[in-house]
């Protein structure tokens, strides 16, 4: 770490003394106390439902502490709303980004903080500041684009851009990777580092303890509200973090013997997908999936991945090409929707929980029943069958851990990883012969990524072929059998996940390797 100052030598940026803060009969922060130092990357980690969230946001003023006192600057403030965190200095980039998609850079960077009464001395001051921050901290963004034609690491910058423009020396990130590719993350730090060269704090909440270790310089732990821990990242590990977070040790890397591959179960021959401009985003794939063994696509997001998923599981149209479950083929000619390919034995986790995977208006009973309601168990000649429908939610949830244990709560008001092992317990529950996995554990803390990728891995064990796609290298490498990468529609490499590591899949997902006559990849 190029920045290990203590607290004493520089001072103080944050302190927070006592925070409390119940919501009804959950107490979601209790007496947690927080200490700063200026000018350093302090993490702050959890399990989603830790109480991290709520506690910055009460420093962003999104709620008022039931009580406790915050200091900024070494000075105690009463922050009543995020008017008074910026005009203190405190700016905060959210999850889910507060941007406004048919304006541009520039014009979401001015909502809110336009200067005087003519727009036009406005927008000329902004364009000379957002000039002067892109140069000082390298946050490089086409200043008159649409937001809704950016990445979304462009995106993020932007969010970052704004609260700089507020005057922010304090800058908080909430699960600022969750969106991010690695390349996009490794981006990401670089400007941290730079903000916190130029003397900007920044607190970052993540659950990543990859991130924790490559980019803080110190941590803090929170467990059930409460803060457990605080240490110098420098005297610290993963493995330490990940028992401090959970409160029992947790492997954080996937325990699985060899697999043992039987007989091919899905088989995609010279498979494309095109979009609305004609566009191939799978572009003539071929692959089989065996009984008994996870095969994991890496690539950079936006590579075809997604495509190729939702090609199989019948939610997209084939193009071109098919593949073939048992006797059954399914091509252009012949296409099966997605009630009519899990009628053949597939299940399918979507990358997308709250667009694909749940209504999040709906109750979690109504949420685990999704795509099976017309099962008979579930479903009258008239009424659904409520009492089947809640008890069946209720013994899945047992089964897969699923907090709380509540099948009439909304599936909104439960934390990310447990809406994914509410999803996983629908589509795992009835033992499919085929798996379509993407991005299993998006957004989900270390005690359920532990979980669910226990529960993959018995899937596997039971005959299951598992065709897992995921943007977390580490996950690929601890869960695969075999990894194929793809890179614009199409698979460029195929390798075992024992000879994989991160320096030869990153060669693959740019397809920058190449492939010897008996197939060793090398740069």
């Amino acid at each position: 770490m190029t920045n290990q100052s203590s607290p004493s030598t520089v001072g103080t940026a944050i302190e927070l003394n006592g925070i409390s803060k119940a919501f009804g009969p959950v107490q979601a922060n209790s007496d947690v106390n927080l200490s700063v130092p200026k000018g350093t990357i302090h993490g702050i980690i959890g399990e989603n439902g830790a109480g991290k969230s709520t506690l910055m946001s009460i420093l962003y003023g999104f709620y008022e502490a039931d009580s406790g006192e915050v200091f900024v600057n070494e000075k105690k403030v009463n922050i009543r709303n995020s008017n008074d965190a910026i005009a203190t200095g405190i700016g905060m980039v959210h999850q889910h980004f507060m941007l406004v998609d048919t304006f541009s850079v520039l014009e979401n960077v001015m909502l809110g903080a336009e200067s005087g009464e003519v727009l036009k001395d406005s927008i000329e001051k902004a364009e000379t500041e957002l000039t002067r921050l892109e140069k000082e901290y390298g946050l490089h963004v086409p200043m008159h684009s649409l937001i809704e034609d950016l990445p979304v690491g462009q995106q993020q910058r932007v969010e970052i851009l704004k609260a700089l423009y507020r005057g922010a020396e304090i800058l908080i990130l909430d699960e600022p990777t969750g969106v991010l590719t690695p390349q996009e993350t490794d981006q990401l730090f670089k400007i941290l580092e730079a903000l916190r060269d130029q003397g900007v704090t920044v607190i970052l909440i993540t659950h990543k303890l990859r991130e924790i270790m490559a980019i803080t310089d110190n941590v803090s732990v929170m467990r059930h509200g409460t803060m457990v821990a605080h240490r110098k990242t420098s005297e610290t590990d993963r493995e330490e973090l990940a028992e401090l977070m959970v409160g029992r040790k947790v492997r954080t890397k996937a325990d699985k013997q060899k697999a043992q591959p039987k007989e091919t179960k899905l088989k995609v021959e010279n498979l494309s997908v095109f979009d609305q401009f004609n566009v191939a985003r799978v572009d003539n794939v071929s692959l089989d999936l065996r009984a008994g063994e996870i095969v994991g696509i890496a690539g950079v997001s936006g590579n075809g991945q997604s495509e190729l998923l939702e090609a199989l599981s019948g939610i997209e149209a084939v193009s071109k090409g098919s593949f073939t479950l048992g006797d059954i083929t399914i091509d252009a000619d012949n296409p099966k929707n997605a009630k009519e390919m899990r009628d053949l034995g597939l299940a399918h986790v979507p990358e997308d929980r709250l667009h694909l995977g749940l209504v999040p208006s709906f109750s979690a009973h109504e949420s685990s029943i999704l795509g099976y309601h017309r099962d008979k168990e579930f479903n009258g000649p008239i009424l659904s069958k409520v009492g089947n429908i809640v008890n069946y939610c209720a013994r899945i949830m047992n089964d897969f851990d699923v907090r709380p244990q509540d099948p009439s709560l909304k599936s909104a008001n439960f934390s990310g990883g447990n809406q994914q092992k509410l999803i996983l317990a629908r589509e795992m529950d009835r033992n499919p012969p085929i798996l379509l996995v993407g991005q299993p554990t998006r957004g989900v803390d270390i005690g359920a990524i532990e979980f669910i990728h226990q529960q993959i891995i018995a899937m596997r064990d039971a005959g299951c072929a598992v065709l897992l796609v995921s943007v977390e290298l580490e996950e690929i490498m601890s869960l695969a059998d075999r990894i194929l990468v793809m890179f614009e529609g199409r698979v460029v490499g195929e390798i075992e996940a024992d000879k994989a590591d991160e320096k030869i899949l990153g060669l693959m997902m740019a397809n920058a390797h190449k492939t010897s006559p008996d197939g060793e990849i090398t740069a």
